[in-house]
C-alpha cells in the first residue's frame, strides 16, 4: 500500500481543461463558456455546468442534444425533467424554443441552470426553474409541445404521469438515462398512452421517442 501526497487544487474542477467544445447534429454546438466558439455563426450554447449533472459528453445527454437539434422548436414551449446543469432546455431555447421549464430537485441543478441561461443571454421569464413540488401543475397542465426527461429508467416509469400531465395532445416524449436492455420495459409501461421507439443508441445507452396522437 502506498500513500501520495497530491497537488493542492480544485479537484471539483480540475476536468474543465479537458473539456473542449463539441458538435451535435447540423447547427448545435456546446462550447464551454470560458472558450472561444469553434463556428461564430453556428448555434452556440455557452455552458458551465458548476456541480450539476450536464456537459454533453454523457451518451445519453449527446443522444437528447442530437434529436434537438433535429426538430423544429421554433415557436415552441418545453418541458425538462431533471433539467441539472439546463444544458437540454438551453438548448432548445438556442434553437427557436420561446419557452422551457426546467424541473430538478438538486438546488446546484437549479442555480446551474439559472447562471447558463443567463450565460446564454436567455431571460429569467423564459426559462423559470423550479423544484419539483414547487411547479405550477395547473398552469403548466398540457403546455408542453416537447416534454424531455434524461434521468434512470426506474423514475421514468415512476414519473410517467407527471411527465404525460405537462404533454400536449399532440406533443413529443423524449426519454433519455437509460440502457439499451430497459427500453422494452419503457415501451411497454407507456404503450397504452404513447408509442415509444428507440431513436438512437451509443455506448449501449439508448434515447426514446414518442408522440401523442
Amino acid at each position: 500500500q502506498r500513500v501520495e501526497i497530491l497537488e493542492d487544487k480544485d479537484w471539483a474542477r480540475e476536468w474543465m481543461q479537458h473539456y473542449q467544445p463539441m458538435r451535435f447534429g447540423r447547427r448545435l454546438w456546446v462550447c464551454p463558456s470560458w472558450l472561444e466558439p469553434p463556428e461564430p455563426g453556428a448555434v452556440n450554447l455557452l455552458l458551465d455546468p458548476g456541480l450539476a449533472f450536464g456537459t454533453g459528453t454523457h451518451a445519453t445527454t449527446a443522444l437528447c442534444l442530437g434529436q434537438l437539434d433535429s426538430m423544429s422548436l421554433a415557436g415552441r414551449t418545453i418541458v425538462d425533467y431533471g433539467c441539472g446543469s439546463g444544458i437540454l432546455a438551453v438548448a432548445a431555447l438556442k434553437l427557436g424554443a420561446i419557452l422551457a421549464l426546467g424541473v430538478d430537485n438538486d438546488p446546484q441543478a437549479l442555480a446551474a441552470s439559472r447562471d447558463n441561461a443567463a450565460r446564454n443571454n436567455i431571460a429569467p421569464e423564459n426559462f423559470p426553474v423550479a423544484y419539483p413540488e414547487k411547479t405550477d401543475q395547473r398552469a403548466w397542465e398540457r403546455r408542453a409541445d416537447v416534454v424531455i426527461a434524461n434521468i434512470l429508467a426506474g423514475p421514468l416509469i415512476d414519473l410517467s404521469d407527471t411527465l404525460l400531465h405537462f404533454l400536449q395532445p399532440d406533443g413529443t416524449l423524449l426519454l433519455s438515462g437509460l440502457l439499451q436492455n430497459q427500453a422494452d420495459t419503457l415501451c411497454a409501461h407507456y404503450a397504452d398512452r404513447l408509442s415509444l421507439r428507440i431513436v438512437g443508441e451509443r455506448d449501449g445507452w439508448v434515447c426514446l421517442r414518442g408522440n401523442r396522437c
